[in-house]
Formats: C-alpha cells, sequence, structure tokens
C-alpha cells in the first residue's frame, strides 16, 4: 500500500449526505465561526460539478446572489458541513454543468423533477418488481 491510498484510506469520510448529481438544487448547511460564536449558514444553489477522487472529494454549488454569480467548492470530507438537503432533482445530460456560467435569465434554468415524483416512481417501481417476478415463475 503506497502512502496516497493509506491517506485515502485513513481520511475518507462514510457518506453521510444524500444521493445527489449534477444539475440537482441543494441546501448546504455550514458551520460558520464568528468571533466566539458560531453558527449555520445555508447555502442554496445548483449542483455544477462532482469530482470523485477518495478523501479529496469535492462538489461545486453556484448560487446567484444580488445578480452575480457565486460558486463554492466544498471538499466531501468537510467536518463544516453538518448536512445536504435535495431541494429538487434537475435534468440534464452532462457531468459537468460550467456552461451555466454563460447564460442568464431563462436560459439558465435547469428542467426539474420534483422529489415527490420521484418517490412516487420508485414506489411504483418497487410495488410491480414482485409481481413481475411471481408472473415469471
Amino acid at each position: 500500500m503506497n502512502a496516497i491510498d493509506w491517506i485515502n484510506q485513513k481520511y475518507h469520510k462514510e457518506a453521510t449526505f444524500p444521493e445527489f448529481k449534477s444539475g440537482d438544487s441543494v441546501k448546504v448547511h455550514v458551520k460558520i465561526k464568528e468571533g466566539d460564536k458560531e453558527r449555520v449558514q445555508v447555502y442554496e444553489g445548483v449542483v455544477i460539478a462532482i469530482h470523485r477522487s477518495g478523501a479529496g472529494s469535492t462538489f461545486t454549488v453556484r448560487k446567484m446572489s444580488y445578480g452575480v454569480g457565486v460558486e463554492r467548492i466544498f471538499p466531501f470530507s468537510n467536518p463544516a458541513i453538518q448536512k445536504i438537503e435535495v431541494s429538487s432533482v434537475g435534468k440534464v445530460r452532462r457531468a459537468k454543468l460550467y456552461y451555466l456560467r454563460d447564460l442568464s435569465g431563462k436560459k439558465a434554468r435547469i428542467p426539474s423533477q420534483d422529489r415527490a415524483d420521484l418517490l412516487l416512481a420508485q414506489k411504483d417501481a418497487d410495488q410491480a418488481t414482485p409481481a413481475e417476478s411471481a408472473d415469471q415463475q
């Protein structure tokens, strides 16, 4: 085992966050320390990239703040991240959405699918699966 594998194994954090992908709208709850006080700040935006590389895995979230695009890169292993909520699931065909940087207004929108619709679709698929397996026997 070389040094890089050892470090990745030692510092790789278990996936305690929900599964998300590029195009999803997320809310990242981050602990911020201001002087002696600590508070939780919610950073809400669209995931435009996920870089998976063991312990150094990161994801990039982009949001518009007062008409200015703001991007922030979060390491998955960052202990300051309390939780991640997936607001909506986007329908995109790319893994990296860097083209959103050049778009504004309605062109920058990502078609989304509600979480409720996804959960209902998964529930229907789960219910249909046992019946299909019984028919095959």
